[in-house]
């Protein structure tokens, strides 16, 4: 039987890869998540996304260990997860009537290879008013997303339309990462 860690503590990801009817462990990474702000958002998230499923490989020599980390990018600027209600505030006005990238990135690595990879989605948000916004952040659900929204949740609201693969936007694309994690071989149970 082959050993499958998922290095995130997110129930979303969790959530996504329980769709996949797959048997892992979870074990969190406790890195450091600070970025050179000269990378591309491209190479932030799949850095990040690297140095999660690095972490964790290092005491589990013989598992498939699959990494992630998303972030949101709205005009030309990286929005983390808020610090407090204030910025996701700030944040969801930036983001009120425009469009703005979700990426994320995924590594996986293994006792022979490992890979890593993003996607990009574009996602447009409705014009929201401010009433609108204070009571989204009120829920408590932004403080611990980025961008201060989570799409599959009461944040699906403020979404008009995307384009893109909508799993990433919620943290895990399920789809590409399963094929990747067949390319590294690891058997599937179906």
């Amino acid at each position: 039987m082959q050993n499958l860690i998922l290095a995130s503590s997110s129930p979303r990801r969790k959530e996504l890869l329980e769709t996949l009817r797959l048997t892992f462990a979870i074990s969190s990474s406790d890195v450091d998540e600070s970025f050179n702000p000269e990378l591309s958002p491209e190479e932030v998230v799949m850095e990040l996304a690297d140095r999660k499923a690095q972490a964790v490989f290092k005491n589990n020599k013989n598992a498939f260990v699959i990494g992630s980390d998303t972030i949101v990018v709205a005009d030309n600027r990286i929005l983390g997860k808020p610090a407090d209600e204030a910025e996701a505030i700030s944040m969801l006005q930036t983001l009120s009537g425009k469009q703005h990238e979700v990426f994320t990135g995924v590594s996986i690595v293994s006792p022979t290879n490992s890979t890593r990879f993003f996607e990009k989605t574009e996602v447009w948000f409705w014009e929201l008013t401010d009433e609108e916004i204070r009571a989204y952040v009120k829920s408590g659900e932004p403080l611990d997303k980025a961008g201060a929204y989570g799409i599959q949740q009461l944040g699906s609201m403020l979404v008009k339309k995307i384009n893109g693969d909508y799993f990433a936007v919620v943290g895990l694309p399920v789809s590409r990462t399963i094929r990747e994690l067949k390319k590294a071989g690891y058997q599937l149970p179906y």
